[in-house]
């Protein structure tokens, strides 16, 4: 489902910000956007956030078992 693949490559960027934030003190997305403060920036965050959130409902979904097709 590509809302899926979208919400956790966001969830990704943010985890990576994080890191880069914990590790160096380094805020990759303020810096690209303008700082924290920025239009930009706070609606990146907005959306890591919002990511976040949808993964949540990942983790309780039913997954269907793969049926193996024979081609014979």
């Amino acid at each position: 489902m590509f809302i899926d693949k979208l919400a956790l490559t966001l969830a990704v960027v943010g985890a990576l910000n994080w890191g880069s934030i914990g590790l160096f003190g380094f805020d990759v997305v303020a810096f690209l956007f303008g700082g924290q403060a920025g239009t930009v920036s706070r609606i990146v965050y907005t959306l890591v956030g919002l990511a976040g959130v949808w993964c949540i409902t990942m983790l309780f979904r039913e997954t269907e078992p793969f049926e193996s097709h024979d081609h014979a």
